[in-house]
């Protein structure tokens, strides 16, 4: 992940921060949770002149890739008996 999509992704988070803070995620279709996020995104969208479905696809792959990254790390810290420890 470039520098600037980690700019793109820390910008949508941000603001997922405060629109979303009331949301339960396990009880709110990702579909109205992106809706809520619509704004920045259209934002985002102006700002580089690229289709809001584009941004709203560059968002779900960075995102999956941060997750990836993220599990990543927590596996690095924990060692290497994390996957046995997991599986059980």
């Amino acid at each position: 992940m470039t520098d600037q999509d980690r700019i793109f992704l820390n910008r949508i988070n941000k603001y997922a921060e405060d629109v979303l803070k009331d949301i339960d995620p396990q009880n709110t279709h990702v579909s109205e949770q992106l809706d809520k996020l619509r704004p920045i995104m259209q934002e985002l969208a102006d700002e580089t002149g690229k289709p809001l479905e584009d941004v709203f696809i560059k968002y779900m792959d960075l995102a999956s890739e941060q997750g990836v990254e993220a599990e990543n790390k927590y596996r690095e810290d924990m060692g290497p008996d994390v996957d046995l420890e997991l599986r059980v």
